[in-house]
C-alpha cells in the first residue's frame, strides 16, 4: 500500500498582530504560511482551527495562556527546498526553526513536523 501525497508542515500559534510580518519573512525563505481557519484542505477550517489551538494549549497547562486567541497555522516548505521523494533536508527544518526563534514574542510551537495531505497553491489542481 502505497502512502497518500503529504507535505511537512509545522503547527504554529501565532498572535494575530504578529501574523503579516512572520508570514512575509518566512515567504522570502520558500516557507509558507497556511492560517488553518482558511487552509484549502480543511472542509471545516474554523473547527479544526479551534480543535488544534485548543489542543495545544491544554498540553501546555496554562504555559500558553497567552495565546488562547492567537491564530493556528500551518508552514510548509516549497519547491526550493523539495528533492522529489527524498525527506527533506536539516537545512529547511534549521531555517523554519531559526525564523521562528526570531519570532519568539508572538509564536508558540514545537520542534517537529506533521503531515497534512497536500496543499495547492492558487491556480493548481491537486
Amino acid at each position: 500500500m502505497r502512502r497518500q501525497p503529504h507535505e511537512n508542515v509545522a503547527t504554529v500559534l501565532v498572535d494575530p498582530c504578529a501574523l503579516t510580518d512572520l508570514e512575509l519573512e518566512l515567504m522570502s525563505h520558500d516557507l509558507r504560511l497556511w492560517p488553518v481557519r482558511t487552509a484549502p484542505l480543511c472542509e471545516d477550517g474554523p473547527r479544526r482551527a479551534y480543535q488544534i489551538r485548543r489542543d495545544l494549549l491544554m498540553k501546555h497547562r496554562g504555559d500558553w495562556e497567552c495565546a488562547a486567541e492567537w491564530v493556528p497555522v500551518w508552514v510548509s516548505f516549497g519547491p526550493t527546498w523539495q528533492y522529489g521523494d527524498e525527506p527533506l533536508p536539516w537545512a529547511a527544518h534549521e531555517r523554519l526553526w531559526q525564523i521562528l526563534d526570531r519570532h519568539r514574542r508572538h509564536v508558540r510551537f514545537h520542534r517537529r513536523l506533521g503531515g497534512v495531505r497536500r496543499m495547492p497553491l492558487p491556480g493548481e489542481t491537486v
